[in-house]
């Protein structure tokens, strides 16, 4: 009789995977095996970290992001660079989840399949960009990319508390923002499917990004902390960027900011 599958372990090797189909799959393997009951988590596990993290193909080239390129919607060549960048980053998010999931043991065993939650929406993100993608004539590494956000995961390595603080809640929070002005102009240039994708996106991101403030209280109360204050404090020792508006408050009510964090953004 198969053993269940051991969620931060596989985890893992999916993250190492390069092969973006390859990863895809893996985690949607997981996350089916924990539909149907066939899974345990180990996690007091202190897992070590192999080189090679984050798996990923040789393309997209990573260049600064000042030189990702102009994305016009007037072609279609400008329409595919945006689906691209967005595909992009949805693929560092599906590692980013993958690594939440792996890299910090003790926490509740409801902190683990949250992540996988993330991490299984993440990976159906990239899949349907990446279709889109084909449909404008081009493919997953076409164009290059940047590497900001795994950089914040690099650094939060070390602290869980930091992670959830500077990455779900502050970059991918950005998503919440970013997207509605996105999805209008490419509804205005007639992408009406890239449109209902960008729908499905901003509606699980809003999910996701509740998994990081829901977390970030649990440990701040853990360690009795107060919230506002601590991210305050943790934006500037680790370098996050100063978040600028126009901020989709509606949106990040309901990802779980307080009344007192939206007041700050206006």
């Amino acid at each position: 009789m198969a053993q269940p599958l051991e969620l931060r372990a596989r985890a893992l090797h999916s993250l190492l995977d390069t092969d973006p189909a390859v990863k895809t799959a893996g985690v949607a393997a997981l996350v089916a095996a924990h539909r149907a009951g066939d899974w345990s988590v180990a996690a007091e596990a202190v897992l070590a970290a192999p080189d090679g993290i984050p798996g990923r193909p040789a393309r997209p080239e990573l260049v600064p992001p000042r030189l990702v390129g102009r994305r016009s919607m007037a072609s279609v060549e400008g329409r595919a660079m945006l689906i691209h960048a967005l595909a992009h980053i949805e693929f560092n998010a599906v590692n980013l989840a993958l690594d939440a999931l792996w890299r910090f043991p003790g926490m509740p065993r409801d902190y683990y399949t949250d992540w996988l939650r993330v991490a299984g929406e993440e990976a159906l993100h990239f899949n349907m960009l990446c279709a889109h993608l084909a449909t404008l004539g081009h493919a997953y590494g076409d164009f290059p990319g940047h590497d900001s956000l795994w950089e914040m995961v690099e650094k939060t390595r070390g602290d869980v508390l930091a992670r959830m603080a500077l990455v779900p809640r502050t970059l991918e929070a950005r998503g919440l923002d970013a997207i509605p002005p996105l999805r209008a102009k490419l509804a205005q240039a007639g992408d009406q499917e890239a449109a209902a994708i960008l729908d499905v996106l901003l509606a699980d991101e809003v999910g996701h990004v509740e998994i990081g403030n829901r977390w970030y209280l649990h440990l701040c109360g853990l360690r009795g902390l107060e919230p506002v204050s601590t991210y305050a404090e943790l934006t500037v020792r680790y370098g996050a960027p100063v978040l600028k508006g126009p901020f989709n408050l509606e949106a990040r009510r309901q990802a779980g900011f307080s009344e007192a964090e939206l007041a700050r953004f206006g």
